[in-house]
């Protein structure tokens, strides 16, 4: 957890982004250039947004170098959401620990892990400036942090390193991401039509 009020924030923010690292991926597609995702399952399961993998195939890049092709699963344009799987085979996948971004309150220390601009593994610190909701359930956080091209697809985590959403935009100078609980409802949403479509096919 990183602590803002004692001391060095510099070396805690790299102990934290060490281990970020290992779960943020590079993702790139032909024609649309690269951004980043989430490893949300070790099983190969990568969450990121609908903009960065608008194509059928993937090039995971895991922080180590070593890339994989993926496959796009799951796209949802209105959530900005989509979902790429990888056969990790014999490589150990670290998967991202969820948090619960209802938690999150206005003055929150954020942080955001992507490749903006082509640099692999870029941190980025900042605070929550507003969780909207709908219905009582998190629709957007948006944060004062500083983001860039290929932050998207990318974790937005509270300070202890928990995924409270995917960073997808920025507007009016702020970071916008997609709470981790629309994340799992679109998951889940995925998973049931898979189930309706295998019983249908027996």
């Amino acid at each position: 957890m990183i602590d803002v009020s004692t001391g060095p924030l510099g070396t805690e923010l790299e102990a934290l982004a060490s281990t970020l690292r290992q779960s943020v991926v590079e993702v790139r597609t032909r024609g649309t250039g690269a951004g980043s995702g989430i490893i949300w399952s070790a099983d190969g399961l990568i969450v990121t947004n609908a903009h960065v993998a608008r194509t059928e195939h993937a090039t995971i890049v895991l922080w180590d170098g070593r890339e994989l092709d993926g496959v796009v699963t799951a796209h949802d344009p209105r959530r900005d959401l989509a979902t790429i799987a990888i056969d990790p085979g014999s490589v150990t996948l670290v998967a991202a620990t969820v948090g619960h971004p209802t938690d999150l309150r206005t003055g929150d220390v954020v942080v955001a892990l992507g490749h903006p601009w082509g640099v692999t593994g870029s941190i980025a610190l900042g605070i929550v400036h507003a969780v909207e909701t709908r219905r009582g359930a998190p629709r957007w956080i948006r944060a004062d942090i500083r983001l860039a091209p290929g932050n998207s697809g990318g974790p937005l985590t509270d300070a202890r390193g928990r995924v409270v959403g995917v960073n997808t935009l920025i507007a009016g100078g702020l970071g916008v991401a997609v709470p981790a609980t629309t994340v799992s409802r679109f998951l889940e949403q995925v998973q049931a039509r898979r189930t309706r479509s295998t019983s249908r096919a027996a």
